[in-house]
Formats: structure tokens, C-alpha cells, sequence
């Protein structure tokens, strides 16, 4: 069963950092592209960062451009979503997700083009 478990969410100032992880459990994320998305309440879901499976292409939302950053462990099997300055209107529900690709380079950065989803993890930023 293909599942993508977030992790590493919490509560945090504003100025602060977090660093959120997205391990795979029962796969390989060698062939997968994954993605950050996240939901605030009474907003919809929307992207935050992506990553090919290869690890040499990265897409971020203007929001979180110069923050954020987004990288891959292959020996862990994990992809990580570094959050630097971290803002109040970045507080939501973070949800990583993949799609099992041929193209190393490709990334995603639209929910529809996505096949597996995890659970999210919840970061609150707040003084």
C-alpha cells in the first residue's frame, strides 16, 4: 500500500523555522515526484513546493519563494520541506504527496496531477 506519512509540524513563532518530512512507507520514492500543499482554514488546498525525482528540478509558490526550501534524502526515503521566516499566513495543515513518474525531471504543482496523498501535519505560527 502506497503511503506518504508528514511529519514535523508544530507550533512555532513567527521569524521561526520548522522543517516538515515526508517519509514513504512500503515503497521507493526513486520514482516519484512529490509535493507540499497545504490548507488553512476556509481556504482551499493549495501548492507550496515540489520536487522531481531526481531531485535536480524544485517549484515553489511565489508565497513561499526565498523561505522555503525543498530536498530529498534517498538513503532515508524522504523528502523534506525546510521552512525558514516563517509567517501567521503560513499556518495550515501541511499534505505531502507523490506521482510515480518516468521523467526525472518533473515536478507537479497542481492537486489533480497527484495520485497518492498522506495524512497532513499541522503548523501553527503565532506570537
Amino acid at each position: 500500500q502506497v503511503q506518504f506519512v508528514a511529519s514535523g509540524g508544530g507550533s512555532v513563532q513567527p521569524g521561526g523555522s520548522l522543517r516538515l518530512s515526508c517519509a514513504a512507507s512500503g515503497f521507493s520514492l526513486d520514482d516519484y515526484a512529490v509535493g507540499w500543499f497545504r490548507q488553512a482554514p476556509g481556504k482551499a488546498r493549495e501548492f507550496v513546493a515540489a520536487i522531481s525525482w531526481s531531485g535536480t528540478s524544485t517549484s515553489f509558490a511565489d508565497s513561499v519563494k526565498g523561505r522555503f526550501t525543498i530536498s530529498r534524502d534517498v538513503t532515508k526515503n524522504t523528502v523534506y520541506l525546510q521552512m525558514d521566516s516563517l509567517r501567521p499566513e503560513d499556518t495550515a495543515v501541511y499534505y505531502c504527496t507523490g506521482k510515480l513518474t518516468p521523467y526525472s525531471g518533473a515536478f507537479y504543482s497542481t492537486a489533480d496531477e497527484y495520485d497518492f496523498w498522506g495524512q497532513g501535519t499541522q503548523v501553527n505560527v503565532s506570537s
